[in-house]
């Protein structure tokens, strides 16, 4: 190897690495980046989501900006959409059995899918191609015999070392057959891509590495595990999800996305700049931001949320989000801020709503528990007066300012 593509190699890995909890094997990997500069054959990068809801969020996007850093270098990409290992569940770091979702499910939440992910990874050949796919393109089509071959790969033994296996059934917890099936048909995949490297979080070692030795078994050579950190949530406390509730979406409007930020622990400030920022995560860029974070953590949190928001909206929806909150969080001026929505007089003949169907028509709430929930917290103002009973009339010709949380103000008109 020549002294440009060894510096070359070195340069890939450290870029590659940084940042990532595990690398199996970490030689296997110089080997495949100095063979892939010597051929000038991208390396298959690997990431697979299952489409278990319908939305992506800053915990997905720590292992996609990953891919992206692939991308970057040329690699080529392949983005799995699990249509097929989505009906199953992936049993990964949970407690219990994930609840088990239809065909008609998964390929509803999998059509928002593609348009979250594309906002971190290159979808163009000019910066790098990707190849998107759906194991179920390939699982569906399989027959019995097939199923059983590949079972037969795997031991009970083996699977039962599983750290979340192994403690739930320590806790007398059921453990069902068909979350045995899971990493199997997630190595299966690695096996269909014919994937050099596979990204997932830590919660997916295990699977990774099924894939290695699947590929193994299939005559391949066994892919390169890679694994990056778990996001926290906005709670702090466990993992993102959208189940708990404690996260900020891909899809999110750029106030949105900055409001959930700005909730989030001052703890939490310095992993989220590591791990979902370029300009804060090392060098002069991490150091400008612990001194501001040390002199004036609000305005270290807000430069942090205004990054964030940028990398998934324009810059100047960033700034232009940044400066809303200002004004209503800080400056309190909701009146100034807050926006006119309409509802059609027809729709409400006496004039007058129930506070908890007004939420709703307003698309604060989802659901009428949880206005009802939201009120009984006193978390809901009309012209700046708590409301505390549900049933309570707003009298919609008199143009009330309605505010439901901290975020989520209007004033309400009624239209012809």
């Amino acid at each position: 190897m020549s002294d440009a593509a060894a510096t070359e190699v070195e340069r890939q890995s450290r870029l590659l690495l940084h940042g990532v909890v595990d690398c199996e094997k970490r030689e296997e990997l110089s080997k495949r980046l100095a063979k892939s500069i010597a051929s000038g054959k991208p390396l298959r990068v690997k990431l697979g989501l299952d489409p278990t809801s319908t939305d992506l969020h800053l915990g997905h996007a720590v292992v996609l900006r990953k891919l992206r850093q692939f991308q970057d270098l040329g690699h080529h990409a392949i983005f799995i959409v699990g249509g097929a290992t989505a009906m199953l569940g992936d049993p990964s770091g949970r407690d219990k059995t994930r609840p088990q979702l239809t065909r008609e499910q998964v390929e509803a939440n999998a059509q928002t899918y593609f348009e979250q992910a594309f906002k971190v990874v290159w979808r163009d050949e000019e910066h790098g191609a990707i190849e998107v796919v759906n194991n179920a393109d390939w699982f569906l089509g399989k027959g019995f015999g097939d199923f059983i071959r590949l079972c037969s790969k795997m031991t009970v033994a083996r699977m039962v070392e599983r750290d979340s296996f192994a403690k739930r059934m320590a806790a007398g917890t059921p453990v069902s057959i068909h979350e045995f099936i899971y990493p199997l048909l997630q190595g299966q995949d690695s096996v269909e891509v014919r994937a050099d490297v596979e990204l997932g979080g830590t919660d997916q070692l295990f699977n990774l590495l099924v894939g290695r030795d699947l590929q193994a078994d299939a005559g391949q050579a066994p892919q390169v595990c890679i694994t990056t950190p778990l996001l926290p949530g906005l709670d702090g406390k466990q993992k993102m999800s959208k189940s708990l509730g404690n996260y900020v979406g891909l899809a999110f409007t750029a106030d949105d996305m900055f409001g959930k930020v700005m909730s989030l622990p001052d703890a939490l400030m310095r992993q989220y700049a590591e791990l979902l920022t370029a300009r804060f995560a090392a060098g002069a860029g991490a150091a400008e931001f612990e001194r501001l974070a040390a002199a004036d953590p609000r305005a270290a949190k807000a430069a942090l949320a205004e990054e964030i928001t940028a990398s998934f909206h324009a810059k100047e929806a960033a700034q232009a989000a940044r400066q809303r909150f200002d004004r209503v969080f800080r400056d309190k001026d909701i009146e100034g801020e807050a926006p006119v929505v309409s509802i059609p007089a027809a729709d409400v003949p006496t004039g007058k709503l129930w506070i908890a169907e007004l939420l709703l028509k307003l698309g604060f709430v989802a659901t009428s528990s949880e206005a009802k929930q939201l009120i009984a917290g006193r978390g809901v103002k009309v012209d700046g007066e708590a409301v505390v009973d549900w049933k309570a009339e707003v009298d919609l010709t008199l143009g009330p300012l309605v505010r439901a949380g901290k975020r989520r103000f209007a004033r309400v008109v009624l239209g012809r």
